[in-house]
């Protein structure tokens, strides 16, 4: 248990440092965004101080995260294996998100449908990213190319689908609750 214990404590001083170095702060302003003085922060970060609950909520707050993730431990699942739906021609990579939301990374390789009664409505709103390719949107009557780096939002009650034009395509999608439940189904 005590190693547990240093070891996150050891986490939680790199995330302050690195949070904050990424901010491009001096200790002195981050200090001042969380109510301490310099040397108590910088003795929090190299491991000479306690950490206290309380100044871990200031420290938080002061750089624009939630408690949970400067404590956060789990990464046991760092590495993500694709899921491959050969029926669709996609490849998936299932990214963690907010709770509700999810994030998948796939490569489509199929033309989107021909027929439009394989286009799909159902509660919800998508995000989606074109990382590298030609998509293709059908969203109601219009055709939308999205090429990459372009992104496109959308309601999912309007109905759509989703394919490529000229090759494979790497898409990153975002789905609220009821778009995940509707592609579920």
């Amino acid at each position: 248990m005590k190693q547990e214990d240093d070891e996150l404590d050891s986490l939680v001083r790199k995330r302050v440092r690195a949070l904050r170095v990424a901010q491009g702060w001096s200790l002195e302003e981050l200090a001042t965004r969380a109510r301490l003085s310099p040397s108590s922060l910088s003795r929090i970060e190299n491991g000479q101080r306690r950490l206290a609950l309380d100044q871990l909520v200031t420290l938080a707050r002061a750089l624009d995260t939630s408690l949970d993730q400067l404590v956060e431990t789990d990464t046991d699942d760092v590495i993500v294996s694709p899921l491959i739906d050969n029926a669709h021609g996609r490849m998936q990579w299932p990214i963690k998100a907010e709770p509700g939301m999810i994030v998948i990374r796939q490569r489509m390789t199929e033309p989107p449908p021909d027929n439009p009664a394989r286009m799909r409505a159902h509660p919800g709103r998508e995000w989606m990213v074109v990382l590298s390719g030609t998509a293709v949107l059908l969203l109601g009557n219009r055709r939308l190319r999205i090429e990459t780096n372009q992104a496109a939002e959308f309601p999912t009650m309007l109905p759509h689908a989703i394919g490529v034009e000229g090759g494979p395509c790497d898409v990153l999608g975002i789905f609220d609750r009821d778009a995940r439940r509707g592609h579920k189904e």
